[in-house]
């Protein structure tokens, strides 16, 4: 059994989640905005609304593996250790006079509690609690509850920091400094782990990106949509840049892994951050999409002439929706959009409303308190499995944004029909 994932809606066989823990205890209001969060989550209940999230999804049959477990598995091997220590602990950081000191105690800490310490952060105090100062200007003039190692709280969105694309994967560099430590994470594991370096990962699978060293180009997974039929749309929002883009469609065009790429330009705003936040996939022709988003210019890529060439096509605003249909192959594709009015549908919105995850065609998980949206889908014959997500949904992210699969089927079967109750699935 190998990686791949080859659509947004096919049965999802398996998906790496990030229960919270001591990162989001670290939010405070002077740091949220900083770290990217509107509001201070109540942890513990984000926690059981997080278990109660993967609880349904075994419950369905899809096989769950916990972020952090499979960092702790990757840095118990000295590889994978090095790869992490070596690009966090970097002298543009911490300074000549620090960096090796530092490195050097992190190296001793035990796995676990290294793990914590990566995902959760570490103050000058903590460290100075169990290892020795470093003569240096940089740690001297920090206060003692400073970060030496700033929390993470942004994996709870697995989504992002890598993106599964039929037989490969993008390991992405991050827009913005509170996240751009989460991508050598999963370099570290998808390099490393047993699960994916070993034979258990069946034929090797690609790696489209050379993760944040890429930066300032910029891609994250909440704007690519795998949508089937070799096909990929991608929102270039305020998060993932047009030359991510063409890099992106060079590489999976040169294995032969998706041959159109259609890419979306978005408005650059926090309200629009990803493009699964405004339109996502609920079955093999079926999106719901937030009525405040409209019709945006739209741009097909494809193979050009040459190796590396790349054919562009320039879409009218107007014709969004039939260049992601032609993508699929399809005459037109279904547009779900719920009527309400203008200030109910910008709270679904904010609340996450369109950004549901297909358990299998017409099959999704959605906030329980999207109650417009998910009735709408109900009534166009789509199944709504609702989790709770009072505090989760504090982060601006729902249940889409909170998985990365890593094996999917194709989209076939399903689509509109009757509503069922949540089952094993074959």
């Amino acid at each position: 059994m190998g990686f791949h994932v080859a659509s947004e809606t096919g049965r999802l066989r398996r998906v790496i989640v990030h229960r919270p823990g001591l990162e989001l205890k670290r939010l405070t209001p002077t740091n949220k905005d900083d770290l990217l969060f509107d509001d201070v989550l109540w942890v513990r209940r984000a926690g059981q609304e997080h278990d109660a999230f993967a609880g349904t999804l075994r419950e369905l049959g899809v096989e769950v593996h916990l972020f952090a477990d499979l960092l702790a598995r990757s840095l118990d091997i000295p590889a994978a250790r090095s790869l992490v220590l070596d690009r966090v602990f970097d002298e543009k950081e911490y300074g000549p006079l620090a960096t090796d000191h530092l490195r050097a105690a992190f190296d001793r800490l035990p796995t676990p509690e290294l793990t914590e310490a990566l995902i959760g952060g570490m103050t000058k105090r903590e460290f100075l609690e169990q290892c020795a100062e470093p003569a240096s200007v940089r740690f001297h003039v920090m206060d003692l509850d400073d970060f030496l190692l700033a929390p993470l709280p942004n994996h709870i969105f697995t989504r992002d920091t890598s993106a599964w694309v039929y037989d490969g994967v993008s390991i992405n560099a991050m827009r913005w400094p509170a996240r751009q430590r989460e991508t050598v994470h999963f370099e570290a594991i998808y390099r490393h782990h047993p699960l994916f370096a070993g034979p258990a990962a069946g034929p090797g699978f690609h790696t489209w990106s050379e993760g944040q060293s890429a930066y300032p180009s910029t891609i994250e997974g909440g704007d690519v949509l795998v949508i089937g039929n070799g096909a990929v749309l991608i929102g270039m929002s305020e998060r993932t840049t047009p030359q991510a883009v063409e890099m992106l469609a060079r590489g999976l065009f040169a294995q032969g892994s998706a041959r159109t790429i259609v890419a979306l330009d978005m408005p650059k705003r926090r309200a629009f951050m990803h493009l699964d936040t405004v339109m996502t996939m609920v079955d093999q022709e079926t999106f719901t999409q937030y009525e405040g988003l409209g019709m945006l210019r739209s741009y097909t890529i494809e193979p050009g002439a040459g190796p590396s060439e790349l054919k562009v096509t320039d879409h009218a605003p107007d014709h969004m929706h039939r260049a992601i249909a032609a993508a699929l192959g399809l005459d037109r594709i279904r547009v779900l959009t719920p009527t309400q009015d203008v200030h109910a549908a910008e709270r679904e919105q904010w609340d996450d409303g369109c950004n549901v995850l297909a358990i299998e065609p017409g099959v999704v998980l959605a906030y329980e308190r999207n109650v417009t949206t998910n009735t709408h889908l109900r009534k166009q014959g789509i199944e709504v499995l609702e989790i709770p997500g009072s505090e989760l949904g504090r982060g601006r992210g729902g249940p889409r944004c909170m998985s990365c699969p890593v094996e999917r089927d194709p989209a076939t079967g399903g689509g509109p029909g009757p509503v069922s109750h949540p089952r094993p699935l074959a």
